[in-house]
């Protein structure tokens, strides 16, 4: 399995780690409680060994305005259901506006038109408190569930820090989601407000939602409220102005800001599992949680601070929306994009897009999925000769592994000694297990720590902890942001199946994982999800494994395989894949994908049978949909196999139940 590079690709030098914010974190552990660290990995022991020392001292050296009092920082540490300072109070606005400052801009906003605003801290400050304000008069309490249809624009984040303010519970749905998929979303958690755009523009293309949004009144029954947003400067129809209050109406009067205090373990927001396969479960995280979580995360593994401009590129439906705001709590200047990441010119994607905006943004950090580098990497994207990107200290990517030959072209095209910062968390806990240091070396292919606070290890099937060897990704001790409940999840039920079904108490994943050690730190190689197993012959390996090996071709741009096990007789092992323009899937692509299979996998691993296809259906967030595909082609109705409302294409679905209906019944018992 060591397929990784022994000598790292980048070690920083003294002066780069001494200026760092967890240099000066632990320098101030060490004078405030005596504590002596050798390197990150003593460092990560004692935050996983002294849990309730170690979020506490979060809190005490950022200054986490806490009010009350608690008995303990950790009351019960359980899983699920671990109690963080009890009695405690605060409010996630409170942390975002002490940082307020009049010389620097709280956000950059820019469209794939290239258009440019700065929204200053005072702007933002001015326009949360009016907009809170009229939540109030509308009659939204603490508790109350406010939900929006909103794209990545300024009015999305103001709204959010208006909700937190007054107590109330924020969910959003990105406006590429169809009527189906967010009624499925909101209607479980009962919204007593709605804000929605008319619309957004990607690619070149408006695309009207005034319908969509007439539906979503028409078909949320607790709806007292909706608030316009004119973001393509459409005006709400007839039908829709009955209790439909305009965005800039909302913000007429002003009033100071005043943050209702709410218990540590008030509800802040509700995000949704992928629901592709069945309804999306609503997951509920905590104000106090997602505070002490999101400020670790972003000085001490991001390395972010006032200095900073944080661009993550997202949509509002992906969880790393949630964590670029998130860079508010420690006073870092968010930059927003709206649009497609390959230009507004339809047919001829320009992948600089997005580095142009890093440049004119002036971002110290870029962030992306995975994809993203991936599909740069495949049309040798040149951002350096279009872009300046001198500013730029790290690169971050995530929602699946990141091949090590885009890690490679980032080296090559963007600045040879950045620091790429690969991470794997997920939705459920809003944040990260495995993250970048800036102080720590990089090692091709390898994310490079565990994160703070965050007890991961790889277990065997037994719950035996495995070290340089592929196991489940477990957590074995709770973190302020793992999730308060599901909504409407009587006694915690689907909770518990969703994470402690195969080892009781202790957080399973889904992930594959292998823990790998270093001098410095052990850094970590993610294969893929746990559930979608290849199980060939007896040895299992992560989807994740192949992708690398296949994609690393030329000839690929994307690829999906899926094991298809059937009773009393051999597995049958397709692999589906999509090919650069001008190429043809003959003979000998097929050999060499074969070929590149064999040498860095192993024979047995060679796909059955190998299919060119045009897309390969993946998730809004950019996941490939390799269970319900599996699902799919083991004879599962396609109507319960797949919601192509969260989809990002749905119409690659159809293929494949075609291929599903004429091929796979020859293999079927």
């Amino acid at each position: 399995m060591q397929e990784t590079l022994e000598r790292p690709v980048r070690v920083p030098d003294a002066a780069q780690v001494s200026a760092t914010r967890i240099a000066a974190f632990q320098n101030w552990l060490t004078r405030r409680y005596g504590l002596e660290f050798q390197g990150y990995d003593s460092l990560w022991q004692f935050s996983v060994e002294h849990t309730a020392a170690f979020w506490d001292a979060v809190r005490e050296y950022f200054g986490i305005p806490l009010r009350g009092t608690w008995p303990a920082v950790l009351a019960d540490p359980t899983m699920p259901g671990a109690r963080w300072f009890p009695g405690a109070t605060l409010n996630y606005v409170e942390q975002v506006f002490k940082h307020s400052s009049p010389h620097r801009p709280a956000i950059v906003f820019g469209r794939e038109d290239g258009s440019l605003r700065e929204v200053m801290w005072s702007e933002l400050e001015l326009d949360v408190a009016a907009f809170a304000a009229w939540l109030r008069a509308a009659g939204v309490r603490p508790g109350d569930r406010v939900v929006a249809y909103l794209p990545n624009i300024p009015e999305a984040v103001v709204a959010f820090l208006a909700v937190a303010s007054v107590g109330g519970i924020w969910s959003v749905c990105a406006q590429d989601m169809g009527t189906a998929s967010v009624l499925d979303r909101f209607r479980q958690i009962e919204p007593k407000v709605l804000i929605a755009a008319d619309g957004y523009i990607h690619g070149g293309k408006r695309y009207d939602r005034v319908d969509a949004v007439a539906v979503l009144q028409r078909e949320l029954p607790t709806l007292e409220h909706l608030v316009w947003v004119a973001n393509t400067g459409t005006a709400p129809t007839a039908a829709l102005a009955e209790r439909t209050t305009t965005w800039e109406a909302t913000l007429r009067n002003r009033a100071p800001l005043t943050p209702e205090q709410v218990p540590f373990d008030h509800p802040l927001w509700i995000v949704y599992s992928s629901g592709t396969t069945g309804l999306p479960k609503p997951i509920v995280h905590g104000q106090g949680g997602i505070v002490l979580e999101h400020v670790k995360l972003e000085a001490l593994h991001n390395d972010l601070g006032p200095q900073d401009r944080f661009f993550w590129f997202s949509s509002t439906g992906w969880i790393m929306w949630n964590v670029q705001i998130s860079a508010l709590l420690v006073g870092a200047t968010i930059c927003l994009f709206d649009g497609s990441p390959g230009g507004p010119v339809p047919g001829e994607p320009d992948l600089t897009t997005l580095w142009r905006f890093a440049d004119r943004a002036e971002a110290t950090f870029f962030g992306a999925g995975a994809a993203f580098y991936a599909s740069c990497f495949k049309a040798d994207c040149q951002p350096s000769r279009v872009a300046d990107l001198s500013r730029l200290r790290g690169i971050g990517s995530t929602g699946s592994p990141l091949a090590p030959e885009a890690e490679q072209w980032i080296y090559g095209r963007v600045r040879r000694e950045i620091w790429v910062a690969t991470v794997s968390g997920g939705t459920d806990f809003a944040s990260a297990f495995i993250c970048g240091l800036p102080t720590l070396p990089s090692y091709l292919g390898q994310m490079q720590c565990r994160a703070l606070g965050a007890r991961v290890e790889a277990w065997s099937e037994t719950g035996q902890s495995l070290v340089d060897e592929v196991g489940e990704l477990v957590c074995t001790a709770p973190m302020p942001s793992m999730p308060l409940y599901f909504w409407n999840d009587p006694e915690n039920r689907r909770y518990r199946e969703s994470y402690f079904d195969m080892f009781p108490d202790i957080w399973r994943h889904g992930d594959w994982i292998r823990i790998v050690p270093h001098p410095d730190a052990c850094g970590a190689v993610i294969y893929g999800r746990s559930d979608a197993t290849i199980n060939r012959h007896g040895i299992r390996m992560g989807t994740a494994e192949l992708y690398r090996a296949v994609e690393a071709l030329p000839e690929i741009m994307d690829c999906l395989v899926v094991d298809l096990e059937y009773l009393g007789r051999e597995s049958y092992m397709p692999l589906f894949v999509v090919l650069r323009p001008g190429c043809a899937l003959d003979r000998l692509l097929i050999e060499r994908i074969r070929g590149e299979i064999r040498d860095h996998l192993s024979p047995r691993h060679i796909p059955s049978e190998i299919f060119q296809v045009a897309e390969i259906p993946r998730t809004l967030t950019g996941k490939k949909l390799e269970l319900p595909v599996r699902n799919l082609l083991l004879g599962s109705p396609p109507e319960k196999v797949v919601n192509r409302d969260a989809m990002a294409n749905p119409a690659s679905i159809d293929w494949f139940i075609s291929f599903a209906k004429q091929h796979v019944p020859a293999h079927r018992v």
